[in-house]
């Protein structure tokens, strides 16, 4: 966070805290559910919570909570934690909700002992009614007059596994006229006989979010609990709880959640496109996951510049898929290496070069005054893009075509004399002389042509396939639309292209190299590339494509 830049109100109020040394340090924390991979929309919480310790001087916890034992897996924990590494971040502590369970066990019974909550046998169908509406009060039941005496005990029992699943509730104790529904005897504890991932078969009660969470915080005393906006009416809880047990007061502020276009946000979503094969994987370079941005190629500078360009607000807002893209498109063109590689390729002889073969030098990003050249292999016999040529040329074409000239990229300026088509009538030869003086970077011929063309030597070219890949879904509001959103989903968000040739250098670049093919795009190895089968994953096309489609 620049020093330069106006504060944001959560900054403005950790400012202020600073300043009135109300806290000796600041510490945030990153609390996921691990119950899938993150996805853009904590990309922007991570970014805030990091940033904000990072900007005064303090740190931040990387905490699971993980009171949900039926969704949880150690697979998820430790995607969370690659992500948010490759997002340039470390925690001060990894922590995990069951860290704390003895402890919130401990908070619960104290919170019995003071008369302030009750085990409730309700199924919750009679919960919620009894709870009542916003515009009408909840009603008590007899369990609520439960002695804390017979509360201490039936609570015990619930640890201990006497009852069913369902069977039995601990509720807090407040306002069932509360005019927030959150503060109308909410549940505290759920029994739930299920393993869990890190402490086994243990317990067989799980605290409810809304009580784990904030004694969470004030254990770890983490002093600015920074959540969405759909968390405001949670906070009176949060409060009352912390001021119930006396502790630690950690405090609960609250920012608009990251919404975007063509893409959805949720968890149980994105699972579900996994789990019906709509996608391969929660890396699919098409996820809005940051694993899957990171296969597709996105950078992280990206990501945390996209973070810091959409700001933090108190409105919910939706922002265009496009700026991510600028973002990606705006890093990547400084720090990509320039790469040669055809698509739908034609043969182009070169009549009169008797060399056989040379080297020739060619820049490997324009853009970096230290990125320096490779040597790219040139022969008589070329691959370059069908589309570059034309049968009858139009007055304002620069490209190749018969008695048209052009500049072959770090290489030579060609003249088409002729070509060949074959059986279907498609060209299938292209035949051309070369002006030897025109070489690049030591051109003496004189000759000006207007068009420059990329290619690779058909002799040292090597096979590359092209995964192509576009938005996900169709529609700009994925959540607004009609019907299921998977009715949304656009066919053509891939495509693979296993015609294309690229230059030898690419076989022995590094694996985590990022990729302008020229004239293409931006371009990033996949997962699943070897030396004998290179395979990219197209990170972001050279310019918005999309929006030039839609207003079509």
């Amino acid at each position: 966070m620049s020093e330069e830049k106006s504060l944001n109100f959560i900054e403005e109020i950790i400012s202020q805290d600073v300043a009135s040394g109300k806290y000796e340090s600041i510490l945030t924390r990153f609390p996921p559910e691990p119950n899938g991979y993150l996805h853009i929309g904590h990309a922007k919480s991570i970014c805030l919570n990091f940033g904000l310790s990072k900007h005064f001087g303090g740190g931040t916890n990387l905490r699971f909570d993980d009171t949900n034992p039926t969704k949880e897996e150690t697979e998820y924990v430790d995607s969370i934690k690659a992500d948010v590494k490759w997002l340039g971040f470390e925690w001060v502590k990894e922590c995990y909700a069951s860290d704390y369970f003895d402890q919130l066990y401990a908070f619960a019974v104290q919170l019995i002992e003071k008369g302030l909550a009750y085990v409730d046998d309700s199924t919750a169908e009679q919960i919620a009614i009894e709870k009542g509406t916003p515009t009408v009060p909840g009603t008590g039941n007899d369990y609520r007059n439960r002695s804390i005496a017979e509360n201490l005990a039936l609570f015990a029992a619930m640890k201990a596994g006497q009852f069913e699943d369902g069977a039995k509730v601990l509720r807090a104790k407040i306002d069932l006229a509360s005019p927030n529904m959150h503060l109308r005897d909410p549940l505290l504890y759920r029994i739930k006989k299920a393993h869990h991932h890190r402490t086994g078969d243990t317990w067989c009660i799980y605290p409810m979010y809304d009580f784990a969470h904030g004694q969470s915080d004030s254990i770890e005393h983490i002093t600015h609990s920074v959540c969405t906006l759909e968390f405001i009416p949670h906070r009176a809880l949060y409060d009352w709880c912390i001021e119930q047990l006396g502790i630690f007061p950690s405090k609960q502020y609250e920012f608009a959640r990251l919404n975007m276009t063509y893409t959805i946000m949720s968890k149980r979503k994105l699972l579900q496109l996994v789990q019906e094969g709509h996608v391969t994987s929660w890396d699919d370079p098409r996820m809005p996951t940051i694993s899957g941005m990171r296969r597709r190629g996105y950078t992280p500078e990206s990501i945390r510049d996209f973070c810091e360009r959409i700001g933090i607000a108190k409105r919910e807002n939706i922002i265009d898929f496009s700026l991510l893209e600028f973002c990606v498109r705006e890093h990547l063109n400084k720090i990509a290496q320039r790469r040669m590689v055809v698509t739908n390729p034609v043969k182009l002889v070169i009549t009169n070069y008797e060399k056989g073969e040379e080297l020739l030098s060619s820049e490997n990003n324009p853009e970096d005054a230290e990125g320096g050249v490779r040597d790219v292999p040139f022969s008589n016999t070329l691959w370059i893009e069908r589309a570059d040529f034309m049968e009858e040329p139009t007055k304002k074409y620069f490209r190749l075509g018969p008695d048209l000239m052009v500049r072959l990229k770090s290489a030579y300026i060609i003249k088409c004399d002729r070509f060949e088509k074959d059986a279907e009538g498609n060209v299938s030869a292209i035949y051309a002389s070369y002006i030897p003086e025109s070489k690049s970077g030591s051109d003496t011929s004189g000759i000006h042509v207007k068009g420059t063309l990329h290619w690779v030597s058909a002799k040292h070219a090597v096979p590359v396939v092209l995964n192509e890949y576009d938005r996900l879904f169709s529609v700009e509001d994925v959540a607004g639309a009609e019907g299921d959103f998977k009715d949304h989903i656009n066919p053509n968000s891939l495509n693979v292209d296993a015609t294309a040739w690229g230059e030898p250098a690419l076989v022995n670049d590094a694996i985590d190299a990022r990729f302008q093919f020229i004239r293409k795009g931006y371009f990033y190895m996949d997962t699943t590339s070897t030396k004998d089968k290179l395979i990219f994953n197209r990170t972001v096309t050279l310019k918005d494509a999309w929006a030039k489609e839609q207003k079509k």
